[in-house]
């Protein structure tokens, strides 16, 4: 089987964290993104695989190398512009010779692509997309169907009363090659606002398939964040070899020193050669790899970038994130929900 992994973008959003990180480099329970998404297509049979990159592409490609690590064969398109989601897929049409399986870089998700695959062959479909269940519809593009699954229509982040559906996309697509004939030559293109509609126009076999299976779309700072906690606290099945066991809800990166009397509550992540010195406390948070926090520190469900000094006595509060290699000075007080630049100094 084959598959695409979608990893050029740059993840403004998630700035600071992008600062000097591409997005699907991104660490969920220190390990990338990206690196979560591979497993899971190799998990279930896709090995021959392809990424786009275009934002910090040598990160990337000297991270992965070939692929084989992780149990696929991973080849690299890089693109000079930015070519859309169905352009960057158009650019590899000489790859895709049978069923193909595309996925964003940055999900994180335990989607069974076995059964997604299977649904999209009994329809006999040119294109499935996957689809989820969601309480609000504000937060998503929602995807209309008839009742046998065929795709009528789409809302984008409509407001509840007035949505017609309630299946959000969660950019997870099973395509044929023929797909290609949908997809102009040498040009930006996009599957939500220019493929996915003409082929709704075009009454192309077109079907979602529904799952109750755990995804999201680690857009946003609120949800990287959640999405780090879930792994911690054992809501989504990942398939990276050798990933370490969490504890209790906690996960503790290789070569980590922890002080005795520091108290770490809730569930947390925290990366390799962090220094967590005394009577620190820790809560519902994510430390990146060589973060120093200082004797007394309170960090209460914060994002901290690598190799970020937090000194003695300073309080991050919730929802704060701290870029890469930034100083938080001793007794410190950010504000809740504060946004440090990386490097920057805070006194």
């Amino acid at each position: 089987m084959q598959g695409m992994v979608l990893a050029a973008g740059v993840g403004s959003r998630l700035e600071p964290l992008t600062t000097h990180t591409p997005k699907p480099m991104v660490p969920l329970a220190n390990r990338p993104a990206m690196e979560h998404i591979l497993a899971l297509l190799a998990n279930h049979g896709i090995s021959d695989v392809a990424a786009n990159l275009w934002y910090l592409p040598d990160q990337i490609k000297s991270y992965f190398g070939d692929g084989s690590k992780l149990g696929v064969q991973l080849r690299y398109s890089e693109e000079r512009e930015l070519m859309g989601t169905a352009g960057g897929v158009k650019k590899l049409s000489g790859f895709f010779t049978e069923t193909f399986v595309v996925i964003a870089g940055d999900a994180l998700t335990d989607v069974n692509l076995t059964e997604l695959i299977s649904f999209h062959k009994r329809k006999k479909a040119l294109a499935t997309i996957a689809v989820k269940p969601v309480e609000d519809p504000t937060h998503y593009g929602v995807v209309v169907t008839e009742e046998d699954g065929k795709i009528r229509g789409f809302q984008e982040k409509p407001k509840p009363e007035e949505a017609l559906s309630f299946t959000a996309n969660t950019g997870i697509y099973v395509f044929e090659p023929e797909i290609m004939e949908f997809i102009p030559e040498g040009t930006v293109y996009d599957f939500g606002r220019e493929l996915f509609p003409r082929l709704v126009k075009e009454n192309a076999p077109f079907f979602a398939w529904s799952t109750e299976d755990y995804w999201c779309d680690v857009g946003t700072h609120a949800v990287y964040h959640q999405a780090n906690l879930d792994i911690a606290q054992g809501k989504v099945n990942l398939f990276t070899p050798d990933f370490a066991q969490v504890t209790n809800g906690l996960i503790i990166g290789e070569g980590t020193m922890i002080a005795e009397n520091a108290c770490l509550g809730g569930a947390n992540v925290i990366g390799v050669g962090c220094q967590i010195n005394e009577q620190a406390y820790i809560n519902d948070s994510v430390l990146w790899d060589r973060v120093t926090v200082g004797n007394r520190v309170c960090i209460e469900g914060a994002t901290i970038g690598n190799e970020v000094k937090l000194l003695a006595g300073a309080v991050i509060p919730k929802a704060c994130v701290i870029g890469d290699r930034a100083v938080i000075g001793p007794k410190a007080h950010l504000q809740e929900g504060e946004v440090i630049p990386a490097e920057a100094v805070v006194e």
